[in-house]
C-alpha cells in the first residue's frame, strides 16, 4: 500500500535537503521510502565527498540502497545502548502529516500547538515498525515529504503490524474501535505482505482520525499489536519539497523556503 503523488523532483529536494542537516561524525537513521531514498543518495554523495557518518537502515530496502551508497551501517542495537553512539538524527518520510490546526499535537501553550508535533501517518511500505524504533531512538527526527502528503487532518487508513496469529483478534479491536481492517495482499505473488520482522499488516480505515493520540494508545494496547502507523509527536523539522524549492518547518514555529 505505497503511497503516490508528488512530483519525484519535489521529493528529491525534501530529501536532499534533511540530508545537507546531517553533521561530520553523526550517526543517522535510514528511512524508507522514495523520498528517503533521495536523502540517502544524497548522503552517499557527501560520503564521497569527506564526510564521515554511519548509518542505521529501518528496512532491507534501506540497507541495500545505503550499503550500495557505501554508508558505513549499524544495526539498532549497536547505536543505542550501553557505551553505544546513540542516533543523533533519522531522516524519514510520510503518507500523511496533518498539517491543519486541529491534528496538531497539543503543548501547552496558547494557540494550539507546534505544527511539527503534527502527527503523521507512516507504514505504507510495511517498515513503519523499525522506524518507529529509530525515529524515537534518536535526537532529531527529520520528515522528508512533498506536498501531496500534506493534509488538514489525518484520514489515510493506518497500517498496524500484527502477529500472524493475532490477526483476527487484532481486526476484531479494530472493529471495536470504529476501524475496518483490510488484511495487506502482496503484488506479483499469492498471499499477504510479510514484513521484515516476519509479520501481516492490516490496513485500518477509521476516516478522519479526530485525536490521534487517541487511537495510537488504543492500538498500542491491543494484545497482538506489534507496530502502529501513527508517529504522534515525534518530528523536529518536517522538509517539505516543492518545485521551486524547500519548505521547512522547525519545531520552534520557525519556517523558511
Amino acid at each position: 500500500m505505497k503511497t503516490s503523488g508528488g512530483s519525484d523532483a519535489a521529493k528529491r529536494r525534501a530529501g536532499e535537503s534533511a540530508a545537507e542537516a546531517v553533521d561530520d561524525g553523526d550517526v543517522v537513521g535510514l528511512g524508507t521510502g522514495s523520498t528517503a531514498a533521495h536523502a540517502i543518495r544524497r548522503l552517499g554523495n557527501r560520503i564521497d565527498s569527506g564526510l564521515h557518518v554511519r548509518g542505521v537502515p529501518t528496512s532491507f530496502a534501506s540497507r541495500e540502497l545505503a550499503a550500495d551508497r557505501g554508508i558505513p551501517l549499524l544495526d539498532l542495537d549497536e547505536a543505542v545502548g550501553p557505551d553505544a553512539p546513540g542516533i543523533d538524527v533519522a531522516i524519514d518520510g510520510a503518507d500523511q502529516i496533518a498539517v491543519g490546526a486541529a491534528g496538531r499535537v497539543a503543548t501547552g501553550a496558547e494557540g494550539g500547538g507546534d505544527p511539527t508535533a503534527a502527527p503523521l501517518i507512516k507504514g505504507g511500505g510495511a517498515a513503519h515498525a523499525r522506524e518507529k524504533l529509530v525515529d524515537a531512538a534518536a535526537d532529531r527526527f527529520l520528515v522528508v515529504a512533498d506536498p501531496s502528503k500534506e493534509a488538514p487532518v489525518l484520514d489515510r487508513s493506518v497500517p498496524v503490524e500484527v502477529l500472524p496469529a493475532g490477526r483476527s483478534a487484532v481486526a476484531e479491536a479494530v472493529r471495536a474501535a470504529g476501524g475496518e481492517p483490510t488484511l495487506r495482499r502482496a503484488e506479483r505473488k499469492d498471499g499477504p505482505v510479510v514484513t521484515d520482522n516476519g509479520n501481516l499488516v492490516l490496513d485500518c480505515a477509521f476516516g478522519e482520525i479526530a485525536d490521534p493520540e487517541a487511537l495510537a494508545a488504543t492500538l498500542s494496547a491491543t494484545p497482538g499489536v506489534v507496530e502502529h502507523g501513527l508517529f504522534v509527536g515525534l518530528a523536529d523539522e518536517i522538509h517539505v519539497g516543492t518545485e521551486t524549492g524547500v519548505r521547512v518547518t522547525e519545531r520552534s514555529g520557525g519556517s523558511g523556503e
